[in-house]
């Protein structure tokens, strides 16, 4: 699982193919395969109670399971309904990128994707660093920022630098308010600031979150770095 990948990707991708990506539709595709799911893997208190699934990772990735919304096929499908209910191809192909990255940043942990679900229901992994979404959110931020996930967190925001422009208030309001179906929608209905603030958000999230936790990691709890393939050790070994 990333931790910012599917928060700063859309940003790159507004950058390098402009008006052929509506932003707030490639988010939506970039957090479409854990919306529902995620908050069931750490588990949430409900009324003092604990609300968890007992098998999360099957349930994460597996099937039977929602691991189907973590397949190329499922990015597919949704764009389809976009494309019918909006009659627009911007939208559609905007979410279908979006959700194709997070299915293929998320091949990088231990458990991988069911990436040609419903044709095969192998996983595909490349095994840099470990899953631990079943140990809870905080053992899985631990396990995250001081294995190879916190780098490759490193390097998207890295990637970002290089279209910084993409990020300022002259882009939005000349380049984006402009093109994007969506804002345009949104404009006017609610008004520009509440757009600025729509278009900011997930970067300003993504950004602090990566500089966040790892300073809760490295510097705060002083944790060791394991930086090698399929680290850190001590987590264990989970399979869907």
């Amino acid at each position: 699982m990333s931790w910012a990948a599917h928060d700063l990707e859309p940003y790159v991708l507004r950058a390098k193919l402009g008006a052929r990506i509506s932003l707030p539709f490639c988010l939506l595709g970039s957090y479409s395969p854990d919306i529902a799911t995620k908050w069931l893997v750490y588990g949430v208190s409900l009324g003092g109670d604990q609300v968890r699934i007992s098998d999360p990772v099957q349930f994460h990735r597996g099937w039977p399971g929602v691991g189907f919304t973590h397949s190329y096929a499922f990015g597919v499908l949704m764009s389809l309904i976009i494309l019918g209910a909006f009659r627009s191809r911007v939208l559609a192909f905007s979410f279908l990128i979006g959700q194709w990255l997070h299915v293929t940043s998320d091949m990088l942990d231990s458990v991988g994707v069911m990436a040609m679900f419903p044709f095969s229901t192998v996983h595909v992994s490349t095994d840099t660093y470990a899953y631990a979404g079943e140990l809870g959110r905080l053992s899985d931020a631990h396990a995250y920022y001081t294995s190879l996930g916190g780098i490759c967190d490193l390097l998207f925001v890295m990637l970002l630098i290089p279209y910084w422009r993409v990020l300022t208030r002259g882009y939005f309001d000349r380049e984006v308010i402009t093109s994007d179906p969506a804002f345009i929608y949104l404009r006017a209905r609610v008004g520009m600031l509440p757009c600025r603030m729509l278009y900011h958000t997930s970067a300003f999230f993504g950004i602090t979150s990566v500089a966040g936790w790892l300073i809760w990691a490295l510097v705060w709890n002083h944790w060791h770095v394991d930086w090698h393939p399929g680290g850190p050790n001590w987590v264990p070994n989970v399979t869907p």
